[in-house]
């Protein structure tokens, strides 16, 4: 359904019109390279997040819990092999003391190539959670051991690896914090990007194209659709060239489960 300026829209989406909570969500970030989060998080729109309320980011440094003179966080694969291998008591030590530091639930979620798909409908789901703990591993990997301790929800960004979790775990606390109440402005903002909106079965869609002025660029044209005013018309263009936009792109994400 479409609402008085031709957006794609249902109940759902306009549920999420809410107010803020009494308390703002906190992520709870676990890594060895804490100075790449600030720059990010305190700007856009994670950075707005935060000054209105909405979210809490707390950064923790995995070094400070290892109980060992140099703070050595690392070693040596057993069986052989290239890479270190990040070891159990300072993960797990810390994820325990942190999880102390705040009397809310943490969701714990471990940013690694081997997870589950990240998709739309999850980031969706972990933006309703009260708290977040985020593990960035590094190096070659993690103790199995430590990974079966925690039981970490396992979220992957894509099919390839990253020198570390750090980024992964930025790209998933911008998806969820864009989500919170008021964040973006207008709540509708977020139900029409690619992969929130949807069609008449349910599937995902890619958002449709956008025009901004001039009317006419480079002898290319704003679609006439767009400056008549008809707002009903204007959806009906919109939702289709989603469609079309997502067959030939994403012809995948057809009864995809979300």
């Amino acid at each position: 359904m479409t609402d008085s300026q031709g957006r794609l829209g249902s109940d759902k989406d306009r549920s999420r019109e809410r107010t803020p909570p009494e308390r703002p969500m906190r992520i709870d970030i676990l890594t060895i390279f804490p100075e790449l989060f600030e720059p990010t998080l305190g700007t856009s729109i994670p950075g707005r997040a935060r000054e209105m309320g909405a979210v809490e980011y707390v950064i923790h440094d995995i070094r400070e819990w290892a109980d060992n003179k140099h703070r050595k966080v690392d070693d040596r694969p057993f069986g052989g092999g290239p890479g270190m291998v990040l070891m159990c008591q300072p993960l797990v030590d810390c994820v325990e003391a942190v999880e102390a530091m705040d009397e809310r639930k943490a969701t714990r979620v471990l940013l690694t190539p081997q997870g589950e798909p990240l998709r739309q409908g999850r980031v969706e789901t972990l933006a309703t959670t009260e708290r977040l703990l985020l593990i960035a591993g590094h190096y070659e990997g993690i103790d199995e051991r430590a990974i079966e301790a925690l039981s970490p929800l396992e979220l992957s960004i894509g099919d390839f690896v990253c020198s570390g979790g750090e980024l992964p775990a930025l790209l998933l606390v911008d998806a969820v914090v864009r989500l919170q109440p008021n964040v973006l402005g207008h709540e509708l903002s977020a139900a029409e990007d690619s992969f929130s909106a949807r069609d008449e079965s349910g599937n995902p869609l890619l958002d449709c194209p956008h025009y901004t002025r001039p009317r006419s660029w480079r002898d290319r044209e704003v679609p006439e659709v767009l400056l008549g005013g008809d707002h009903a018309a204007i959806a009906s263009w919109r939702l289709q060239q989603m469609k079309d936009r997502t067959r030939t792109r994403r012809p995948d994400l057809e009864q995809r489960d979300p």
